[in-house]
């Protein structure tokens, strides 16, 4: 039989393998950083606790992730959740992805690009966390081969519960930024440089993040803004679709910023006083299908846009909410640049000069970039080498 202090030692031997197994189950240690939560798998990642503590960009848990939603140029890719505050200045969770590039970290940590996607739709299946990068993989891929961290929100509201306040500024610039603390949080080589570049609804996120970051995230470094056929002006986009009698896409964006703005203040936008009885009976469907489905005819996609609204309703409310989300009214102190199509119909290549006009009164630097025949889908391959180029100039 073994003396009292051999087995004391063997003790002590044993029990620190047996709490690292099991502790692994519980936690992630990503390299150079601190144990995280892993939290439960599956869908179940999404439900945040109860109680949200601490502060926004907080990093709630995160789990190692492969297959279609990984990026493969990474060293490793993460789900997460991190806190952020909402629309209506709660504390919420948000879920994205966080890249990390191979090799070894520049001194000063590898800088990050914040990217915030397009319109997906507004139900929690949507969130390019579960359904993956899409058309924008290879330039992501590409940034994490120049050696920039990727981080991707999915958005409040998207993939996690809730409603997601679409196109409402405030929201998506804090979501944008708050995913680049949480980067730091999950891995320590992750630095404190970052810019943000989004397309269409996130170029509309990023240009807020433009506005909001410095003063919300003091202890990260803002280096610019990239936004490739920012959402703007969706007053004068609502006032021209109302006088549209046929199904039309636009319906779809019209079911998302009707979703939006319910979420924002559901105090003062109130269904049933807004929307007309066909587009009542369809509002539930943006909590269930992306965007594509919502353009089919059995959805929004089967009514026209004038009849979304009811007649007589009045907007002014509506129009002030939209207002208070135009881009074209920030203040941005960090270099921006914008790029659009020519030929882009969904985002017109007069409503995005506007934007340029309104954030250089406004103070801004904006280098302004237009890519004869690109449309709205074609833009971010069309003005690739320019971003890559910019984002150099500025992470380097």
């Amino acid at each position: 039989m073994p003396t009292t202090p051999r087995f004391a030692t063997g003790i002590r031997r044993l029990f620190p393998g047996l709490i690292l197994a099991a502790a692994a189950t519980l936690m992630v240690v990503a390299p150079a950083g601190a144990a995280v939560p892993k939290g439960p798998s599956g869908l179940r990642f999404y439900t945040p606790p109860t109680k949200l503590t601490g502060k926004h960009g907080d990093l709630i848990r995160a789990r190692a992730v492969t297959g279609s939603t990984a990026l493969s140029a990474a060293a490793r890719n993460y789900l997460v959740l991190y806190r952020s505050t909402s629309v209506r200045g709660k504390p919420v969770a948000v879920s994205g992805n966080i890249s990390i590039p191979k090799g070894k970290a520049p001194k000063g940590g590898w800088p990050v690009v914040s990217w915030a996607h397009g319109t997906t739709g507004g139900a929690d299946i949507c969130a390019p966390s579960r359904t993956g990068a899409g058309g924008v993989a290879a330039q992501l891929n590409g940034w994490l081969q120049a050696g920039y961290a990727v981080a991707r929100t999915d958005y409040e509201g998207l993939g996690t519960p809730g409603p997601h306040p679409y196109l409402i500024g405030a929201s998506a610039g804090r979501s944008v930024t708050d995913i680049v603390t949480a980067a730091g949080q999950l891995d320590r080589r992750v630095g404190r440089r970052w810019a943000a570049v989004g397309v269409s609804q996130g170029g509309h996120a990023a240009l807020f993040a433009g506005a909001v970051g410095p003063t919300w995230a003091p202890k990260l470094r803002l280096v610019g803004v990239d936004a490739l056929a920012p959402g703007s002006h969706i007053k004068d986009e609502v006032e021209i679709a109302r006088s549209l009698t046929s199904p039309s896409p636009l319906s779809v964006i019209g079911s998302l910023l009707v979703a939006g703005v319910i979420a924002s203040d559901p105090a003062t936008f109130k269904a049933s006083g807004m929307l007309t009885p066909a587009a009542q009976a369809l509002l539930p469907q943006v909590e269930q299908r992306c965007q594509d489905d919502l353009g089919k005819s059995d959805s929004w996609g089967g009514i026209a846009p004038a009849q979304i609204l009811k007649d007589g309703y009045d907007r002014t409310a509506l129009y002030r909410a939209f207002d208070e989300s135009d881009p074209m009214r920030v203040t941005i102190k960090v270099p921006v640049l914008a790029q659009q199509g020519t030929d882009d119909q969904l985002v017109f290549p007069f409503f995005t000069d506007a934007v340029v006009d309104g954030l250089r009164t406004n103070g801004a630097t904006v280098d302004y970039r237009k890519y004869p025949g690109a449309d709205h889908n074609g833009v971010v391959g069309a003005g690739r080498a320019d971003t890559d180029t910019w984002l150099a100039q500025r992470l380097k």
